[in-house]
């Protein structure tokens, strides 16, 4: 089992309710250390981890946490995670659509982050599992073991309001992790407020293209070394750049040929190639479409003020 640190080097897999439980709208299950998912992967639900016997730790987003016995994890859909359980763990898996518990809740699953805890206090856990450990002391442990073992009842009776019922004792369950953690979840919000976390997957994202200008990139593998979803960062590129990622990726390599045909004596078809051009040909249409000039009359045209402001035609997101 890889450690919880490395990420996969392909898109993460995506599961949907039907693929993991037996109910579309709430689901739970309790496992050994079997069927593990233990390569980064998302959901497109809401999913709570308990660990009741055994682990260790967590991956989830870009953080690696605590996962102990005692400890709970919550997982916001489309949030990249994966959570090893050794041999001879024990753990409780609930999963539930967000309609099922917050029908009113009427907000892309991918914007959850702009939802506001004091209008929404039960989303705070899911929010900011990246920079909180959930762990309990024994008697509000055996509280949650014993609102686990109604869940499962009620999950196999599902008869008449029990559906309700789950809603009811699911509530309780979040409710007494916001009230246990209420400070640090309150600093988060106050500190994050939805934004710093956008704004950090962003950097990790601008790093990793930064890094590998040289090299071919797809959304699906910035998207992994990020610890992101393919389709989470396609809509926050979106949101915050109005780029798509080839577009992102296309201005930063011309950005970097400005800097280099400004500033080196470095063959033109060499910096295509360092800047992730393979055919230069391709590299001076790109150019001349984006710049107005070929790399040539670039280097040899423009004057020092002008090729100056010229490198900067657009700002870091």
């Amino acid at each position: 089992m890889p450690a919880p640190h490395q990420s996969s080097t392909s898109s993460s897999r995506l599961y949907g309710m039907q693929e993991r439980a037996n109910h579309l709208d709430f689901d739970i299950r309790f496992e050994g250390a079997r069927d593990v998912l233990a390569r980064p992967h998302r959901h497109e639900y809401f999913q709570i981890q308990v660990s009741i016997e055994g682990g260790e730790q967590q991956l989830i987003g870009g953080a690696v946490r605590p996962f102990r016995a005692g400890h709970l994890s919550f997982v916001l859909p489309y949030r990249v995670h994966v959570v090893p359980h050794p041999v001879g763990a024990r753990y409780a898996i609930v999963n539930f659509d967000q309609g099922f518990l917050w029908p009113e809740l009427a907000v892309e699953p991918l914007d959850l982050e702009e939802v506001s805890v004091a209008r929404h206090p039960e989303l705070a856990p899911f929010l900011f599992q990246e920079y909180v450990d959930f762990s309990f002391d024994e008697a509000d442990f055996a509280r949650i073991l014993r609102w686990l073992d109604e869940l499962s009842a009620l999950n196999r009776a599902r008869g008449f309001a029990t559906a309700g019922a789950i809603r009811g004792i699911l509530l309780q369950l979040i409710a007494l992790a916001c009230q246990r953690h209420e400070g640090t979840l309150l600093e988060q919000a106050a500190r994050h407020s939805g934004r710093s976390s956008r704004r950090d997957a962003l950097q990790r994202v601008m790093r990793y293209v930064r890094e590998h200008l040289s090299e071919e990139m797809s959304l699906n593998e910035a998207a992994a070394a990020a610890m992101l979803s393919p389709n989470y960062l396609a809509h926050l590129l979106k949101k915050q750049t109005d780029r798509t990622f080839t577009e992102l990726v296309t201005e930063r390599r011309l950005e970097r040929a400005k800097e280099l045909l400004l500033t080196s004596s470095v063959r033109i078809g060499d910096i295509a190639q360092q800047c992730g051009f393979s055919d230069a040909d391709y590299f001076s249409r790109r150019f001349r479409q984006q710049i107005g000039v070929t790399p040539r009359q670039f280097r040899q045209g423009v004057s020092a003020p002008a090729a100056a402001a010229a490198v900067v035609t657009s700002s870091s997101p």
